[in-house]
Formats: structure tokens, C-alpha cells, sequence
């Protein structure tokens, strides 16, 4: 049962704002080097800095793997489109724009401040699931 995640990020504060600006409640001092935030579905998700890896984890690598995204569930597609708008507003970057996605969902990512992926999904409406899957619009 997966029941943690942890990001490795460069900053605690920047990466806390971003987070927060999609909706999640955190609690975090300033110059915090580990924040957990306790999500209602159960998982705990982690943020820990790049210099503090080192204290629980000495085979930390130096460099990342493979890519991890994250995935927020939105009440609706507008609400996709607009979370999108928000945070790439605000400076983050957008990585796939908005799209009807094959599965049905209106789907996006963008990037936290770590360069991350964050997918934003709507809920998923049956009657526009396409097959064969069509590629995204790219980033732009």
C-alpha cells in the first residue's frame, strides 16, 4: 500500500507556494528542511531538501531518475483550464497545455519549481473517450 511520497526539491518555500496554489493545506516553518503534509485520502506527501537528502539517504544520487508525476484530480474541465491559466500565470512552467485526453479527461501538466510534473485531470466524462488516441497539442 503506498502510503508516502517524498520529493527531493531545491526550495522548501517555493515549492510549499506552489502546492499551496493548487489547493493543498501546508503547514511549514521558514527555512523548514522537511515539510509533510497529510492528505485526506490517507498519503503522506513529503518535501525535502536537496541538503537534507543526505541525512536519511546516503546513497542519494546526485543526479534524478526517472520522472514521477504527480496527479491532481479537478472537479471539472474549467477547472483544469483554469488552474493551468493560474499557475502558468504566475510563472510556472506549462507543460502540456489543456487537451481533451483519449481517456476522456481534460488534461494538463505544469512543472512545480523543481521542474516536476504536476497533471491536472478532470473527472473523466465516458462520452469523450476517443480511440485510437490522437497526440496532444505540444507545448508552446
Amino acid at each position: 500500500m503506498l502510503e508516502q511520497l517524498n520529493l527531493v526539491v531545491r526550495d522548501i518555500e517555493a515549492t510549499v507556494a506552489f502546492y499551496r496554489r493548487l489547493g493543498l493545506t501546508i503547514e511549514a516553518e521558514p527555512g523548514a528542511v522537511h515539510v509533510a503534509v497529510d492528505l485526506p485520502n490517507g498519503l503522506l506527501l513529503g518535501f525535502d531538501s536537496a541538503d537534507f537528502v543526505g541525512a536519511w539517504d546516503s546513497g542519494a544520487p546526485s543526479e534524478t531518475g526517472g520522472t514521477t508525476i504527480l496527479g491532481f484530480s479537478l472537479q471539472s474541465r474549467e477547472a483544469v483550464d483554469e488552474t493551468y491559466a493560474d499557475l502558468t500565470g504566475a510563472g510556472y512552467r506549462g507543460h502540456q497545455p489543456p487537451y481533451d485526453a483519449f481517456w476522456g479527461a481534460c488534461y494538463a501538466i505544469v512543472e512545480d519549481p523543481d521542474g516536476n510534473p504536476v497533471g491536472l485531470m478532470s473527472q473523466i466524462d465516458q462520452q469523450r473517450k476517443l480511440w485510437p488516441p490522437k497526440p496532444p497539442p505540444a507545448s508552446g
